[in-house]
């Protein structure tokens, strides 16, 4: 596991503390979970939701993940384009939920860090495709990037044959496609022009 830089350590302290908020005061969930367009939705949504969990199983496995694959990212980028890409995978998430909402009629609200995370997972195998790691699930070590193309498969059949089952696995989605968009926006490569 890689040290705990600032951001990374910011977040998780953040999370932490919002879930205890919730604990306390559950009408919290509700004014800060991100709602379909129509609903309940507030625009400070598209980020406040991140910050949200629905367990503490949620909790730990969100901040699990933004540790060990945050905390390297941040390390190599520093802190401002750090904060840049992961709040651009929380956009993208929300954008791909509201998105999904409006097409099916959904009227639930989302939380959680996950879409985010998600993100970060995609850049962590874009920048150390090699890079030999061991999940939870299933203990078998595997280089990084098929680790994330792992990931994405489940979660895009996921997605499709469990829309409704209350999770977001479009979020998930939908944070993957902003952390790829940026990584190719930083290098320069197609859809984006030479930087």
């Amino acid at each position: 596991m890689p040290p705990l830089p600032p951001v990374t350590q910011g977040l998780i302290l953040i999370n932490v503390a919002i879930f205890c908020l919730q604990m306390i005061s559950p009408s919290l969930t509700s004014f800060l979970a991100l709602w379909p367009l129509g609903s309940h939705f507030l625009p400070w949504q598209v980020v406040s939701y991140a910050f949200l969990h629905g367990s503490l199983d949620h909790l730990f496995f969100n901040m699990l993940a933004l540790w060990m694959f945050g905390a390297e990212l941040e390390i190599v980028w520093g802190w401002r384009r750090y904060v840049q890409f992961y709040t651009a995978c929380v956009l993208t998430a929300a954008a791909a939920q509201l998105l999904l909402d409006a097409l099916m009629g959904l009227a639930a609200p989302t939380l959680g860090a996950s879409g985010g995370v998600y993100g970060l997972l995609m850049a962590f195998g874009l920048m150390f495709p090699n890079r030999t790691i061991v999940p939870l699930i299933p203990p078998i070590p595997m280089k990084a990037i098929t680790f994330v193309l792992i990931y994405g498969a489940i979660e895009l059949f996921m997605g499709m044959a469990y829309w409704a089952g209350g999770v977001a696995h479009f979020a998930h989605l939908g944070g993957m496609l902003g952390g790829w968009l940026m990584m190719r926006y930083w290098r320069g490569q197609p859809p984006f022009g030479r930087r």
